[in-house]
């Protein structure tokens, strides 16, 4: 069964008849034996796991315009709330804007440039690792793969000099990667030990995302949500979506300022605030934490 509140759900799609959903839920809390105490750097972390539901139906594409609107009466709720009048939440005026507005999405220009396509070929000692880190593209992504997170210093990845920090993989000795998880991608590369040629089909991409959320007026939702400087949730047709925005990445700018040291509410301030084009950088979550060094690579 699915039990799940509306704010932890970040992803919704529908494709044909196929439904997907995906939330957030944190997982029980560990049972302490009487007497023991319980520290405060154990109590405050927090640690949320991603559920995936699949369904498949006739009505998928009804389900997830439904689940879309609740979406939107609780941001009409919020804004009520915060003193915004009636006349100000029309879905028609916020619906010309979207059609007013040109999908920006870096992905676009990148793809369709295609010197960015490149066929590596590596050739390494049979038994020897590829020496890789690879992370999830986001939510969001226009083609969903694993993108180059981190390389092995003297490995066969790194030694080759056609690989580089942010590359996206499309296929692997004629194995396609993407829509693939993360964790049989992983198996796919980890199975290449014993490989000594590799044929890998990769976009060049640099490791920053670049991201432009037009949003004419304070009063239209950004259509996405930010917890401690990740984005968690993405409204599906919203203006963020149509910007750029990817769930699982960390935002690093902001109109050219840097957010990386920001506190949480400070950023939520500065989004909810901003009007106008709203610029932004950002990057996978774990490819930051493994950048600035608070993630040790495990290579495979």
């Amino acid at each position: 069964m699915m039990d799940h509140a509306l704010r932890t759900i970040s992803y919704i799609a529908d494709i044909g008849t196929i439904l997907v959903i995906m939330a957030r839920r944190r997982p029980p809390r560990p049972q302490h034996e009487p007497g023991t105490e319980v520290t405060a750097g154990h109590r405050d972390k927090k640690q949320h796991k991603i559920i995936c539901h699949v369904f498949e139906a006739e009505e998928a594409q009804l389900i997830a315009q439904s689940i879309g609107q609740c979406f939107q009466v609780a941001y009409q709720e919020f804004l009520r709330a915060n003193g915004i009048t009636e006349d100000h939440l029309s879905q028609m005026d916020y619906q010309e804007i979207l059609n007013s507005q040109e999908i920006f999405h870096e992905d676009l220009e990148v793809f369709s440039n295609s010197e960015n396509a490149k066929e590596v070929v590596i050739d390494k000692p049979k038994g020897e690792i590829m020496g890789l880190v690879i992370v999830e593209s986001g939510w969001g992504s226009i083609l969903p793969t694993v993108i180059i997170a981190n390389m092995m210093h003297g490995g066969p990845a790194e030694r080759s000099g056609k690989l580089n920090i942010g590359d996206q993989l499309m296929t692997i000795n004629d194995t396609s990667l993407v829509g693939l998880p993360l964790h049989t991608c992983q198996g796919i590369i980890k199975g290449l030990k014993n490989h000594g040629k590799v044929r890998l089909n990769i976009v060049q991409c640099p490791p920053v995302t670049t991201v432009l959320v037009k949003r004419p007026d304070i009063k239209y939702q950004l259509g996405f949500s930010v917890q401690n400087g990740i984005i968690c949730s993405l409204m599906r047709g919203g203006i963020a979506e149509r910007g750029g925005v990817r769930v699982g990445h960390r935002i690093i700018e902001i109109n050219g300022q840097s957010v990386v040291a920001t506190a949480h509410e400070k950023i939520v301030s500065t989004l909810a605030n901003s009007v106008g084009e709203i610029h932004m950088k950002t990057m996978p979550q774990s490819m930051y934490r493994l950048l600035t060094g608070q993630e040790q690579p495990i290579y495979i």
